[in-house]
């Protein structure tokens, strides 16, 4: 069937993945990698929602590379070396020390990554905080989903440099709860996260203007080129609670990677088969749904600094205020379809 032919790879990766764990390290460390690949999947489905968003503008080419060469810095790059970097920088220690905790001292790479919560929290959080806050404050959006609220919010939209602002108040406030030891890396790293996302849809948007758009108004050149880079960076922010809370079910390093990386590659499945499908238009309230989300996610983010949440609360939250948006968007459709006949 054609829905088989766009999760072939991904279920022969997952497959493949779970037979070598087996084969290495046994049966615990396949049962390990069969959750983690689960995890990642039901939890990150805002993710793919909003990759589908960004990935409808970009060529075929765009949507490959986004697959193949996006899906090698999701596996090695975001789930394995990205991890050991931060590490490196907040433990102060040599790159073949940290790679070493990583290999043959798991219990002591997981207390340094532990170590480095605040600065993956508020980075995190800020990410994606500042990601909703544009969302729903974009005064041109005209196609609400839970009207009253998001009208409201609306009110207050309209100047471009009120969302990261915004956040960056939020980002001080939660500077103020954590230990006086952690303030600064909490504020230096949540302004960097608003700085960063900020810069990066500007940079989109204004190439989107002065790029040359086809009669798709698909992205070309450089505004393709940014909108790939934005789509490992969330990426990035969307997997690292994910890294984190896989300590809890596994201390071996590889099975973390492999296992977080084959999820990452359904993810990326699902993105594709989306757009190709028209999902995003057929079920019009989805990228609400995602948004929720994510606002819950950047929220936990941020109370992580200074309280335990948690992951499945999270992702209950997530996966819910999905699938209530999905089936409004069933809703919707069915109303739609009974006054146009």
């Amino acid at each position: 069937s054609l829905v088989l032919k766009f999760f072939t790879p991904s279920i022969f990766l997952t497959l493949a993945a779970i037979i070598a764990a087996y084969y290495y390290l046994g049966i615990d460390a396949a049962i390990s990698t069969v959750i983690l690949i689960s995890i990642e999947v039901a939890f990150s489905f805002d993710n793919a929602v909003i990759n589908a968003k960004v990935l409808d503008r970009l060529s075929r080419f765009w949507q490959q590379l986004f697959l193949t060469v996006g899906m090698l810095i999701a596996i090695v790059g975001m789930r394995f070396i990205f991890p050991i970097v931060i590490v490196m920088v907040t433990s102060v220690q040599i790159w073949s020390a940290v790679i070493d905790d990583a290999l043959n001292n798991p219990a002591e790479y997981a207390k340094h990554l532990q170590e480095a919560h605040p600065t993956i929290s508020a980075f995190g959080g800020a990410f994606l905080m500042t990601l909703t806050a544009y969302f729903f404050l974009d005064t041109a959006r005209k196609e609400l989903w839970l009207k009253k609220i998001e009208r409201n919010i609306q009110k207050f939209g309209g100047n471009i440099w009120l969302p990261p602002l915004l956040v960056l108040l939020i980002v001080i406030g939660a500077g103020f709860l954590v230990p006086s030891n952690e303030q600064i890396k909490v504020w230096q790293a949540g302004a960097a996260g608003v700085i960063v996302y900020t810069l990066i849809k500007l940079f989109i948007d204004a190439l989107g203007k002065v790029a040359k758009l086809d009669g798709a108004a698909k992205y070309t050149g450089w505004g393709a080129f940014g909108a790939f880079i934005y789509l490992e960076i969330l990426d990035a922010s969307f997997s690292f609670d994910g890294v984190l809370g896989a300590f809890a079910i596994t201390d071996k390093v590889l099975i973390i990677a492999l296992g977080l990386g084959v999820g990452a590659i359904w993810v990326r499945s699902l993105t594709i088969y989306m757009v190709r499908h028209g999902i995003l238009k057929s079920y019009k309230y989805l990228e609400h749904g995602a948004h929720y989300a994510i606002f819950f996610l950047a929220l936990a983010l941020f109370a992580g600094l200074f309280l335990h949440v948690p992951e499945v609360v999270t992702g209950i939250a997530g996966i819910g205020v999905i699938l209530a948006s999905f089936f409004s968007s069933l809703e919707a459709r069915k109303k739609s379809a009974i006054s146009t006949s």
